[in-house]
């Protein structure tokens, strides 16, 4: 549905996130040409209303890390408990018979799945190109779906006969990875307020790609005004590649190759020490913490509480759908908190701080600052949750939503339209993405 102007009506409660995390009660939000136009008490519209009563309403969830191609190659057996390394090579030949289909497919999939948990926007880190996919695959789902994107251009340029961990197939020449960065810069990236598409470089790993196609990733982004990204630190086998091949931790390395600061985000970061946290505080380094992927790799627990008590910015990523192997947001939020609990203690970290984590963190990693709260003037990404159900039956505080909410979103707004209603997509026909997905995770079984 596009609608210029919708009312929703009488919420329980608002969870703004704004800078005071005010909590409103019985209010009325006015969103009005893709922005929260107005916010109180008996307001009136001539447009849409949406009742909210019995409701929570939040910021849209925010995803800082995903690889959406992977949702073709969920459950894989001989991946499902193998640690990084090992599911990456047991991966890596089913995905180089990709093409521009599974990538556009499994895109559309995952980024339904996201909208249904409540996200209203996503990063993608697609590093792998096979049979002529390209970026616009993923970018074009994204567009029929309606959720904001930030796609980054991904690159592996070391294959096994250079001592790197992708096959040969799957690398490309550095010159092809940085010319292929410009044209879908220039083409796609949308750097104005309440864009729907910015684009990011992002060489997959230290352990994929040059300590120069680094530097170079790292100086055309600067040129182009653009953000990077790429995995840190995620488990100690991460460490260990460091400290062999670079003679120093990750944290070091990244500083040394122009790889800290407000334009970076890293994903995972699971086994930074205190200096690298320190460094990433110090820098305003970003941190896409990706909890359920973690404890399903056996990575670790990340330092989130350290983090945040220095000051580091860190959003929730639900990783690719093969090392997850769910998309859900509020998933992913409630795992943050019972993880830094289970580090740290009952106390380490409250539900609303998860939630934060989800929305305006996320929004902040990504350098977002029209999106993440609500607040007269942010972009109208709403998430409308109803606490009158079972997940909530009994509930002393339905705002609680990372203990004891649904799940799965009532009504969901993008740049304010309506993306679900009622539980239920309303930009795409759910059921034969779904059909055309399982023809083609079957054809790459068979």
């Amino acid at each position: 549905m596009s609608v210029s102007e919708i009312l929703i009506k009488n919420a329980d409660v608002v969870l703004t996130m704004d800078d005071a995390r005010s909590r409103l009660a019985g209010v009325d939000l006015r969103l009005k040409d893709g922005v929260i136009a107005e916010i109180g008490q008996g307001l009136t519209t001539a447009g849409e209303i949406v009742l909210a009563e019995g409701c929570v309403v939040t910021p849209g969830l925010v995803n800082t890390h995903h690889h959406l191609y992977q949702t073709l190659t969920r459950a894989v057996p001989g991946a499902q408990d193998a640690l990084l390394f090992g599911w990456l090579q047991r991966l890596y030949p089913i995905w180089s018979r990709f093409g521009p289909e599974e990538m556009y497919v499994s895109a559309q999939i995952g980024l339904a799945e996201l909208a249904l948990s409540g996200c209203t926007q996503s990063s993608d880190h697609l590093y792998l190109y096979p049979n002529g996919a390209r970026l616009e695959d993923t970018i074009a789902a994204a567009q029929e779906v309606g959720l904001r994107f930030h796609p980054t251009r991904g690159a592996m340029s070391i294959g096994e006969s250079d001592g790197g961990l992708p096959p040969d197939a799957l690398v490309e020449r550095e010159a092809d990875i940085l010319n292929d960065c410009i044209r879908v810069v220039d083409a796609y990236h949308d750097a104005s307020e309440g864009s729907m598409v910015r684009v990011g470089i992002a060489p997959c790993s230290p352990f994929s790609v040059s300590r120069g196609l680094m530097q170079d990733a790292a100086a055309l982004a600067r040129d182009k005004g653009v953000m990077l990204h790429t995995h840190l630190a995620e488990n100690d086998e991460d460490i260990a590649y460091s400290l062999e091949m670079f003679g120093c931790r990750p944290g070091q390395y990244a500083e040394e190759l122009g790889w800290t600061g407000e334009d970076v985000w890293h994903a995972h970061a699971v086994k930074l020490d205190g200096q690298e946290i320190d460094l990433f505080a110090r820098t305003h380094t970003g941190v896409a913490h990706c909890p359920c992927s973690n404890c399903r790799l056996g990575s670790g627990i990340a330092p989130v509480r350290a983090m945040r008590d220095a000051g580091v910015k860190v959003g929730l990523g639900v990783d690719g759908s093969a090392s997850n192997d769910v998309g859900n947001m509020m998933a992913e939020a409630r795992q943050t908190m019972l993880l830094q609990r289970v580090q740290n203690g009952a106390d380490a970290m409250s539900a609303d701080e998860a939630l934060y984590i989800a929305t305006r963190g996320g929004a902040e990693v990504l350098g977002r600052d029209d999106c993440g709260q609500i607040t007269v003037g942010k972009r109208a990404d709403i998430a409308i949750w109803d606490t009158r159900g079972l997940e909530s039956a009994g509930s002393w505080d339905p705002a609680a939503l990372v203990l004891a909410g649904p799940q799965k979103v009532r009504h969901l707004f993008v740049e304010g339209r309506e993306v679900v209603r009622d539980y239920n997509l309303t930009t795409i026909n759910l059921s034969l993405a779904i059909e055309r997905q399982n023809s083609l995770a079957g054809a790459l079984v068979e």
